[in-house]
């Protein structure tokens, strides 16, 4: 069963549709709902089990959260249209030649549907969560017509269902990632405001008066005047910090952690100290507290392949970078504990996967990838071997990677061979494409302008900005595959949660396991302690079954690290 919600002027339109997108020959009207009947009647159809299809999933399901209304699954029309609009395995039909004549009219702003842009919306309660603009709303017509598109463009990717299948599986995981992220935002990561203003205080000193430095950031302050003799010096200011350190005969190009570390000058010490934790003060202080902690939870804003590759992003309060001082106030409600689990060096093997390079996977079976590789081509050095492959897969060819490279291509020549292809396709212009079908942007006009170079100087420019490009593609379809991977593994633990709630796990602690975090290859899961065993094995067979959805049933291991713990920080 499917069914569209749509925006209506008396509150929404309900239809239920074919898997084609035709209206549903027994109810082929649309249903009109006020905004206040909308979660009872959807209620009332999820018993149904129907894929939900909408514009855009932030725009129905938080509110759907907050009446109390989860839903199994949905298909978010902007999300999917993104990638079937610029997939490479739908690059024939229709959908993505009219994307492609569309983003030719406005190149500034290819779009992330076919949809004819919508009319004004209401100010109000129309605003994304936080900083974005009002909903677009269109008509149930409109996004009936463009999930049928969307569905005709998916049944012509191409006379090889596996390719098709490959292309439906990212999309159900695309969706089902947006419904996930919606559902973390609702929920909320577990965080103890005392034990983060206690780590604060035993940072900075007390909590400081509004548009004042705290404590110990003054006297660091204070500290690095009179080491560097600039009385009235702010180190805030790079300009002037900069001044005072080439003053003194520091003589570095930035004030970067590494460049400084370089000097010996007894200023450095200080200057570290001040820039971590005004960083601490800045991005994690009591200010942040203030606005982004509420009742005992964080709730961030995801933004579901916010990066090309197919990684989340974040809109405000850096959800995407709990730094490791404050990782302690992230901390299980009593009688519960954090399930936090990350899939050991995802990426890399990824490419073993993807080049299908079986001797670089007997070298990582039942052990560290790094290890198992030095074992075979560096002599036993895991530091010789991880920085050989991440210079393979990141195009790092100067310095020790460069030198590494050749034994590496010699041991293990299917994997290098694979992002040299990709590098050499993102040179020459060429897109190239994950595992599920999502495909790298076009190059750049800077990229198109280059190739038009007449002198010797336009010449090497040009090559430059193509070696740029294949940096980037080289990365790309690891990157992307593993996020691939990373939304299917978080589509099935969800459902598998979803499962352990519905058997009345957790019942006794008033309430059952929830997914509250993830970041790329990492997740996290707040649970009642009798619950613990079983989340852990939803979490170890969700990663099994994720690899075997990309791949197959292939001899290549992606090993999960879990740690159960009272609070993030005991987690590594």
């Amino acid at each position: 069963m499917y069914v569209l919600l749509a925006a209506h002027p008396a509150g929404a339109a309900v239809q239920e549709l074919t898997p084609a997108g035709d209206p549903a020959p027994g109810n082929p009207e649309a249903r009109t709902v006020t905004q206040g009947d909308l979660p009872a009647v959807v209620r009332a159809l999820e018993d149904r089990r129907p894929r939900w299809i909408w514009h855009r999933t932030q725009d129905w399901y938080p509110g759907l959260l907050q009446a109390g209304v989860e839903l199994e699954r949905c298909y978010d029309l902007s999300l999917c249209g993104n990638i079937l609009a610029f997939s490479e395995f739908a690059a024939h039909t229709d959908y993505a030649r009219t994307a492609e004549r569309t983003a030719v009219d406005d190149p500034a702003m290819p779009p992330k549907t076919l949809l004819p842009p919508a009319p004004p919306a209401d100010q109000g309660a129309l605003f994304d969560a936080v900083g974005a603009g009002p909903a677009p709303r269109h008509t149930l017509e409109e996004l009936r017509l463009e999930y049928a598109a969307q569905q005709a463009a998916l049944a012509g990717v191409s006379t090889d269902a596996n390719m098709r299948g490959r292309l439906q599986l990212l999309l159900a995981a695309e969706s089902a990632a947006a419904m996930t992220a919606a559902e973390m935002q609702h929920t909320g990561v577990p965080w103890r405001e005392d034990l983060h203003g206690d780590i604060l205080a035993g940072h900075l000193g007390p909590r400081p008066a509004p548009g004042h430095r705290p404590a110990r950031l003054e006297q660091l302050a204070a500290e690095l005047r009179g080491l560097l003799g600039v009385p009235a010096l702010n180190p805030d200011s790079p300009q002037e910090l900069m001044r005072a350190l080439h003053r003194n005969g520091i003589e570095v190009k930035s004030t970067r952690k590494w460049e400084l570390r370089e000097s010996s000058h007894p200023a450095i010490g200080p200057l570290l100290e001040y820039k971590q934790l005004s960083r601490l003060h800045t991005a994690n202080g009591w200010s942040w507290l203030d606005a982004w902690v509420d009742g005992g939870r964080f709730r961030p804003e995801y933004v579901v392949g916010g990066v090309v590759s197919g990684r989340w992003a974040s809109r405000g309060g850096g959800a995407l970078q709990i730094p490791r001082q404050v990782r302690g106030a992230v901390h299980a409600d009593p009688g519960h504990k954090l399930i936090v689990a990350d899939a050991s060096q995802l990426e890399p093997r990824v490419l073993v996967a993807l080049a299908r390079d079986a001797v670089m996977a007997e070298a990582a079976r039942d052990q560290d990838l790094y290890a198992g590789i030095a074992e075979k081509g560096f002599g036993g050095d895991r530091a010789k071997a991880k920085v050989a492959l991440l210079g393979a897969m990141y195009g790092a060819t100067s310095g020790e990677s460069g030198r590494l490279m050749p034994q590496l291509a010699r041991t293990y020549p299917r994997a290098v061979d694979f992002v040299e292809r990709a590098a050499r396709t993102g040179e020459s212009g060429g897109t190239v494409t994950t595992r599920l079908g999502r495909s790298s942007p076009p190059p750049s006009d800077r990229w198109y302008q280059s190739q038009r170079s007449a002198t010797a100087e336009e010449q090497r420019r040009a090559e430059a900005i193509a070696r740029s490009r294949g940096r980037f593609t080289r990365n790309f379809v690891v990157q992307g595959s593993a996020a691939d991977w990373a939304a299917c593994w978080l589509a099935e633990l969800r459902r598998r949660l979803r499962t352990l709630r519905a058997d009345g796990a957790g019942a006794r602690a008033g309430g059952g396991p929830e997914l509250v975090f993830f970041l790329h290859d990492e997740v996290m899961v707040h649970a009642p302690a009798d619950a613990v065993d079983a989340c852990t094995r939803a979490i170890e067979e969700a990663a099994a079954a994720a690899k075997e959805l990309l791949f197959g049933r292939i001899p290549v291991e992606f090993p999960v690290s879990i740690a159960v713990v009272d609070s993030y920080d005991r987690a590594k």
